[in-house]
């Protein structure tokens, strides 16, 4: 399970509509919306880590 972290983000009004709206369209909350920009950004920069390959040691472990 990913651990989040909570920040203030200040933004202006314009900004935070459109955001809002996009969200609206999608079907997304605000901060889902806000989340899946900022993971876009990072993805498309190549910033992201690479995911983890599951070892047959990490299967095991959440199955049990």
């Amino acid at each position: 399970m990913k651990k989040t972290k909570n920040f203030i983000l200040r933004v202006d009004q314009d900004t935070m509509a459109a955001i809002e709206a996009w969200a609206a369209d999608e079907f997304r909350s605000t901060n889902g919306q806000l989340q899946w920009i900022i993971n876009e950004a990072l993805r498309k920069s190549g910033r992201l880590p690479k995911p983890k390959k599951k070892t047959k040691t990490d299967v095991e472990e959440k199955e049990e």
